[in-house]
């Protein structure tokens, strides 16, 4: 097992064991960690108090952040009218070329956005994009009608969640750069996003846990209280 770095050490060293941080006490000592030679990602995880076994208990969404992401997404889109999406900004658009190149095994994009229509057509790549999390859904809102607007939205920050088998998600919230007022914003409306989409089925202690960290540092324990009235 590789030996943790002496940045890393150092930067967990800061962190005090057993602390619930309040946010702004949190995202404020991720920002005085050692920084490295890229711009970090930030992410918020969540343990969840529902059980993943219950199809009806599933939490996943997106959430348009107010000072985006702060990633660079490539997006392609799976249209009959591919002009309209690249007006948008998408990246790659069309219908069987696109699909015949995503079955010969190229993957070099972030999200995927369909029409109802096209969707027919683009369930053929289900078992290669559902793996890695990128087949089209309704309930991501990458199946849509509005194909200029699906991409601008993801482009300006638009992000997508999803609980895993152990009841934890993880979610970007920008990056070690942006103002530490701008990364709170953006934390309230991610953690916002989840409570909305906690099942109604639910009854419970939604928030078992909530931790911030950035790509190279440890995480940072949040006080779940502070969230729990929301909840």
């Amino acid at each position: 097992m590789r030996k943790p770095s002496k940045r890393y050490q150092g930067a967990k060293k800061a962190v005090e064991v057993g602390k619930s941080y309040s946010l702004d006490e949190a995202v404020a000592l991720l920002g005085t960690m050692p920084n490295v030679k890229f711009d970090e990602t930030v992410e918020v995880s969540v343990h969840l108090g529902v059980d993943p076994r219950q199809s009806d208990q599933m939490v996943r969404g997106t959430v348009s952040l107010p000072h985006g992401s702060g990633k660079k997404v490539t997006v392609v889109a799976f249209t009959e009218n591919p002009e309209e999406a690249l007006a948008a900004g998408a990246d790659f658009a069309g219908m069987d070329d696109l699909i015949k190149k995503v079955e010969e095994g190229w993957m070099d994009f972030d999200v995927a956005i369909a029409t109802p229509s096209a969707m027919k057509e683009v369930r053929k790549l289900a078992r290669v994009l559902g793996p890695r999390g990128l087949m089209p859904n309704p309930k991501s809102g990458t199946v849509t009608d509005d194909i200029s607007a699906g991409v601008q939205a993801v482009k300006a920050g638009r992000v997508e969640f999803k609980m895993d088998k152990t009841a934890n998600i993880a979610i970007i919230v920008g990056k070690k750069s942006f103002e530490k007022d701008h990364l709170v914003e953006n934390i309230k409306k991610a953690v916002s996003a989840i409570v909305a989409a906690k099942p109604d089925s639910f009854k419970g202690i939604f928030f078992k846990g909530l931790s911030v960290s950035s790509t190279m540092s440890p995480g940072i324990q949040l006080n779940e209280k502070e969230f729990a009235k929301a909840a």
